[in-house]
């Protein structure tokens, strides 16, 4: 891929002045052939290819990094759905393997590891309940695990029964981690219509239709664009587009670049790059201030949804246009805690949970990083799960929820999370009961729109 000196020298700037970094590279690992009826000889077998496979990870991302003077922030590991070779296993040695995950990504010296999942969005095997059992205790007792559960496809429907179990997992786990402002939650996503290639966490894992290894790439650069659209203060939106997507076509360049360097070096295909304004708590590094930007005098104000759609479609374009391998998720994260326009949006008033829910409709995710009042039941944390799940289905797009219910907080508390999770302040929820629905159980339908042969 060739790159001209031009590219380079903005390249350079983008790194220097407006926050351009690598966001993550993500290998993703296959465990399926792990399985095993000897449980001590499962572990062995996943910590030793964890270990082979991702030995050198950290030390040949650094290197590339400091050669191409661009920032590599995350280095972490997918692996494919751990419920798959549970087995026959018991609740305590479905915890015992989360501990093993977790030495693995201490030894490799890697920030994150996802997989410890589970897809229930038709029906619940014996792997991926004892996956489920396991979940609270599991997601308390590591730092490095992440977890994804999918209860939801177009294809498939609504999981009511998987979905109610969700509530419940989120609740039990917020109050394991009550005296870390319930941060478990922070490592749990549950989605609809989940991606098999995705590098960002909490929601990585290698899907099924992936190879044995990969190595994909995961490019942010919300400050690139914010500082781009200033450039035009008075562009018509038609011209916003475009601004935007010639911002993502050059973010993506270098991003494809750094990432099949780091791929050839490990000696392991080049899977996707996946490119997602995800935002952190830097200084002008924020989606909702893009959106500002646009037009908007607070995020979450009247608007917010088209110019959300505006910028999440033109990120989609451009990058498509620089790489024929973008995959993942790519397009505009809300996480709340990350993102300071966010957190602005919500103290003053004009960001709200059913906005946030509104917006999960046109951009890449769902409702990201949102502390609730700890109060919440769990059937109200299901129904969240449904509501988001149902625009997934419904506009055959991934959605998800990772919400936090911050056990002792209220509505209007502030709570300080640390690190890339930042701070965020807790939302109430509707205190009108949902119980019913959630105690009914069953499926969602399918849609008319999975009728598509």
């Amino acid at each position: 891929m060739a790159i001209a000196f031009t590219e380079i020298q903005e390249t350079i700037r983008m790194v220097e002045m407006e926050h351009l970094d690598i966001r993550t590279v993500t290998m993703g690992i296959s465990l399926r052939d792990c399985g095993d009826p000897d449980f001590n000889k499962l572990k062995e077998k996943v910590f030793h290819k964890i270990t082979t496979y991702a030995k050198d990870l950290q030390a040949t991302a650094n290197q590339v990094a400091e050669e191409y003077g661009v920032p590599i922030i995350n280095k972490r590991i997918a692996v494919s759905p751990i419920a798959e070779i549970l087995g026959n296993a018991t609740k305590e040695q479905a915890i015992d393997l989360a501990k093993t995950l977790d030495e693995a990504a201490k030894q490799l010296n890697i920030d994150f590891i996802g997989g410890y999942s589970a897809l229930i969005h038709k029906g619940i095997a014996k792997g991926d309940q004892v996956l489920l059992d396991a979940l609270p205790d599991a997601l308390s007792q590591t730092e490095r695990v992440c977890s994804s559960i999918s209860v939801a496809t177009t294809r498939t429907g609504i999981n009511m029964d998987a979905v109610a179990q969700m509530g419940q997992i989120i609740k039990k786990t917020a109050h394991l981690t009550a005296d870390q402002n319930s941060i478990g939650c922070a490592k749990l996503v549950v989605f609809c219509n989940p991606v098999e290639d995705n590098p960002f966490m909490a929601g990585a894992f290698h899907g099924t239709g992936e190879g044995e290894v990969v190595l994909s790439v995961g490019v942010s650069g919300p400050g690139v664009v914010l500082n781009a659209l200033k450039r035009y203060p008075d562009a018509d939106l038609g011209g916003v587009s475009d601004v935007i997507k010639k911002t993502a076509f050059k973010i993506t360049r270098a991003g494809e670049l750094i990432g099949r360097v780091v791929a050839e070096r490990l000696n392991v295909p080049f899977g996707i790059m996946d490119l997602s304004l995800a935002p952190t708590n830097a200084m002008n590094d924020s989606v909702a201030e893009i959106l500002e930007e646009i037009g908007l005098e607070r995020v979450g104000t009247h608007g917010t949804i088209a110019a959300l759609a505006l910028m999440n479609d033109a990120v989609k374009k451009g990058g498509s246009m620089a790489s024929s391998y973008v995959g993942g998720l790519s397009g505009a994260f809300i996480p709340v805690s990350e993102d300071n326009g966010m957190i602005r949006g919500i103290e003053d008033g004009a960001l709200t949970l059913p906005k946030l829910e509104a917006m999960t409709c046109v951009c890449s995710v769902g409702l990201d990083m949102i502390a609730l009042d700890g109060d919440a039941s769990p059937e109200t944390l299901s129904a969240i799960i449904a509501d988001e799940a149902a625009i997934g289905m419904i506009n055959k797009k991934t959605t998800a929820v990772r919400v936090i219910p911050v056990i002792g907080k209220k509505a209007g508390d502030i709570v300080e999370f640390g690190g890339l999770l930042g701070r965020a302040p807790i939302i109430g929820v509707n205190h009108f009961s949902s119980d019913k629905l959630i105690q009914r159980g069953g499926r969602i339908p399918a849609p008319i729109q999975a009728l598509t042969n």
